[in-house]
């Protein structure tokens, strides 16, 4: 089905083109979609055996609607998690995606399919969500520029949703350009999503050209640097070399931060899926189910605890934010893990890696920061990522450092071969 809707959409681009009409500034784009966006007549599966028997979505999501609009063409969509929560794209029901740059390894999730196909050359623009940094771990395993928004920036209208409160979309792209121009896109607001329809659209595409020198730039340390490998070290010390970034900032009580995600995330996900959780729980793919199931058992007393900190933690992020335009972070604490790996080294301990590989991404989301992930190819190896925070609603700065980047040669995300 959606083989032919991409050619008769092409044709229809074709069309417009030889009568000298504007398709769109996406015209004739190939995306793909993470299989919990609602296509038109697909059924949203969200990575799950149980959706298998549900009926096709009636219309597309928000966001697919709008690169749509703007001449794009959905060709495909993409493995993930099940129902979002994982960072590896091992799916025990659908299978698990590879990572194209060596498929000893993994691509990261929970958007990994997406991530793939745009690092494989098989789309240039690639849709994810990221509630805890499902975005931005596949961008930075397969080594790919990667977007996730502020929180409320774009609209999450037919997402199949996971932790309504932290939960974001964004999308992935080989280019920054390609990223600012399908953000601009995919911006406004929109009633069917409460909390995306207080902001105007604010093209970031006319900032990707201005200079380093309107853009203070910080390196996180703490928390953002205990544990992280050798390599990775070397990494964001070359990233914070290229723009001009001498000054290393904490930001208190992240270690608190990426605990109350963890407590919210776990709660909500269950309190989602609890009637078939206690009624269907051997449809569930065991690894999710029994994170699913610890979530119900979450108590009230640590939820409500979890939500105050929110606020005081992201009242402390705006403070950093009057002396700094964006923060340099790692993506994640080392490049990609191997296929069926269970365990890591962080910081000398051996940690479970479905639990910890999203350790520097889980306190940005929690207080919804946009971030631009910018990778660092190293050739031999694998690729690493590198997260460039922006305060809210700033994300043409995030985007602005990642198009310095690139433009010096230091990240790039070529065709994986």
């Amino acid at each position: 089905m959606l083989a032919e809707e991409a050619l008769a959409s092409a044709t229809q681009v074709d069309a417009q083109l030889s009568a000298g009409q504007s398709p769109g500034p996406l015209a004739g784009v190939p995306v793909v979609v993470k299989n919990l966006f609602d296509l038109a007549g697909v059924t949203t599966l969200a990575g799950a055996r149980s959706r298998l028997g549900a009926a096709p979505a009636d219309r597309d999501a928000t966001i697919v609607a709008r690169l749509r609009a703007a001449g794009a063409i959905i060709v495909a969509t993409t493995n993930m998690d099940e129902f979002a929560y994982g960072f590896t794209t091992e799916n025990a029901h659908f299978g698990t995606t590879r990572n194209p740059r060596n498929a000893a390894f993994l691509a990261g999730g929970s958007s990994g399919g997406s991530a793939a196909a745009v690092a494989a050359g098989l789309a240039h623009i690639g849709l994810g969500s990221d509630t805890n940094g499902s975005i931005r771990v596949p961008s930075a395993y397969c080594g790919v520029f990667g977007m996730k928004p502020t929180f409320g920036r774009l609209s999450r209208a037919g997402i199949f949703p996971f932790v309504a409160s932290l939960d974001h979309v964004g999308h992935m792209a080989r280019h920054v350009e390609d990223l600012a121009l399908a953000y601009d896109v995919m911006q406004g607001a929109d009633p069917r999503d409460p909390a995306c329809t207080h902001r105007a659209n604010e093209p970031a595409s006319p900032w990707l050209a201005a200079p380093i020198g309107e853009l203070r730039v910080g390196v996180l340390g703490g928390w953002f640097r205990e544990g992280l490998d050798a390599e990775s070290l070397e990494v964001i010390d070359r990233v914070a070399r290229q723009l001009g970034a001498t000054r290393r900032l904490e930001l208190q009580e992240a270690d608190v931060a990426r605990a109350a995600a963890f407590i919210i995330t776990a709660a909500e996900g269950g309190n989602l899926h609890r009637e078939a959780l206690t009624t269907r729980p051997e449809t569930f793919d065991p690894a999710c189910r029994d994170r699913l199931l610890a979530g119900l058992l979450v108590p009230a007393s640590m939820l409500l605890q979890a939500q105050r900190f929110r606020r005081r933690f992201e009242n402390a992020a705006r403070e950093v934010f009057r002396d700094f335009d964006v923060l340099i972070a790692p993506a994640t604490p080392s490049a990609a893990m191997k296929v069926g790996q269970t365990l890591f080294d962080l910081g000398g301990r051996q940690v479970n890696a479905r639990a910890h590989i999203g350790v520097f991404t889980q306190p940005l989301s929690f207080i919804g920061l946009p971030v631009v992930v910018a990778p660092v190819p190293r050739p031999g190896r694998l690729p690493i990522g590198v997260q460039l925070v922006a305060a809210p609603w700033q994300e043409h700065k995030a985007l602005q450092a990642a198009a310095l980047l690139e433009r010096s040669g230091l990240c790039a995300a070529p065709v994986a071969s």
